[in-house]
C-alpha cells in the first residue's frame, strides 16, 4: 500500500515538474509529499536534520531549496537531488523573467 502511494506521489511530482514551473518547489514538496503522508513540518524537519523554521520558509515559498536540502530530500527517498535543483532553477528563471531586465549589448568574441 505504501509503495503505491509513493509511486503516485512520484508520478504527481513529475507531472508538476513538467507543467507548473511557476509554483515554488517548496510548495510542490509540501503538497505532493508532506500533505499526502500527513507529515507535519516539525516531523519532516526532524527527519531531514534541519530546523522547523528553515523548512517552513521553504515550504511556504519564502526560501529556495538549496543543494544541501536537495541532497537531504534525495537521501530521504523524496526524488532526485537534481530534480529538486532543476525545479528551483526553473522557478528562479521564471521569476527573473517576470520583471524588466536592463538593456544589454551582445558580447562579441575577441579577435585573436
Amino acid at each position: 500500500m505504501l509503495n503505491l502511494l509513493i509511486i503516485k506521489i512520484i508520478t504527481d511530482f513529475e507531472e508538476i515538474i513538467m507543467q507548473h514551473t511557476q509554483i515554488h518547489p517548496g510548495e510542490i514538496l509540501r503538497e505532493t509529499v508532506f500533505e499526502p503522508l500527513a507529515l507535519s513540518v516539525s516531523d519532516a524537519a526532524e527527519r531531514l536534520g534541519m530546523s522547523r523554521p528553515a523548512l517552513s520558509r521553504v515550504l511556504n515559498g519564502h526560501a529556495a531549496i538549496s543543494p544541501d536540502l536537495a541532497i537531504r530530500l534525495e537521501s530521504a527517498g523524496v526524488g532526485a537531488a537534481r530534480a529538486w535543483i532543476a525545479l528551483q532553477a526553473n522557478y528562479d528563471l521564471w521569476r527573473a523573467r517576470q520583471h524588466k531586465q536592463p538593456q544589454v549589448q551582445r558580447i562579441q568574441a575577441a579577435h585573436v
